[in-house]
C-alpha cells in the first residue's frame, strides 16, 4: 500500500494593512500561477486577517489570528511574500511578523519576493531590503522577484507583460524550489 505525498503547503503573506490590496493581489497572483503549475494547498494572510495585536512586543502576547499567522508562515512548506513600499523600505509591520517567526524553521524554505509601491524608484526594495531580511533566514530565495508599480496592475490583475513574464518566471522557479527541498526532507528522513 503506497501513501499519497501530500500536497506542498504554501503560504502567501501580504504585508498590507487595508483591503484593497495591490500587495495581497500580487502574492495571489503569484499563487495562483504556481497552483496552475502544480497542485498546492495555498493559503492566503494579510496583516488586516491578524488584527492589531500583530502589534505585541512578545511572541507570548499574540492574540490567536496573529499567533495562528506566524504558525502557518512556521508550518509552511514555501512561502510568498510581499510588502507595499513605504519611504524606500518594507512596511514596518511586514518586518514585525518576521521577529517572531523562529529562524530555523525558516531554513530551506523556498521563498518568492514581491512587492508593490508608487513607482520605480521603489523597485529595489526587493533585492536592498527583502532579500537580505530572508537570507538572515538561510530561506531559498528564488532568483526572480516581481516589483509591481500602479501602472502595472488595474483591477487586482498584472496588466505589465514585463512583470506577468517575471511573475511567471517566479512561480516557476518556485516549483523547482519545493521540487529540491522535498528530494532533501527525503534524503534527511532515510
Amino acid at each position: 500500500m503506497s501513501v499519497k505525498p501530500s500536497l506542498p503547503r504554501v503560504v502567501a503573506f501580504s504585508g498590507s494593512a487595508k483591503r484593497p490590496s495591490r500587495t495581497r493581489d500580487l502574492v495571489e497572483a503569484v499563487g495562483a500561477e504556481l497552483g496552475r503549475l502544480r497542485r498546492i494547498d495555498l493559503t492566503v494572510y494579510d496583516l488586516v486577517e491578524a488584527g492589531p495585536g500583530i502589534g505585541a512586543s512578545r511572541r507570548e502576547d499574540l492574540p490567536p489570528p496573529a499567533a495562528q499567522l506566524i504558525a502557518a508562515i512556521e508550518g509552511a512548506d514555501a512561502l510568498i511574500v510581499g510588502t507595499p513600499v513605504y519611504q524606500g523600505g518594507y512596511a514596518g509591520l511586514f518586518k514585525h511578523v518576521f521577529d517572531f517567526v523562529d529562524p530555523a524553521r525558516m531554513a530551506g524554505m523556498p521563498v518568492v519576493l514581491t512587492a508593490t509601491g508608487g513607482g520605480l524608484r521603489h523597485a529595489l526594495v526587493v533585492e536592498h531590503g527583502l532579500r537580505p531580511l530572508f537570507g538572515f533566514f538561510a530561506a531559498h530565495v528564488a532568483p526572480t522577484s516581481v516589483y509591481a508599480g500602479p501602472d502595472d496592475m488595474a483591477d487586482g490583475r498584472i496588466t505589465d507583460a514585463t512583470v506577468a513574464a517575471r511573475l511567471a518566471m517566479a512561480a516557476v522557479e518556485l516549483a523547482a524550489l519545493l521540487d529540491v527541498a522535498r528530494v532533501i526532507d527525503a534524503g534527511a528522513a532515510a
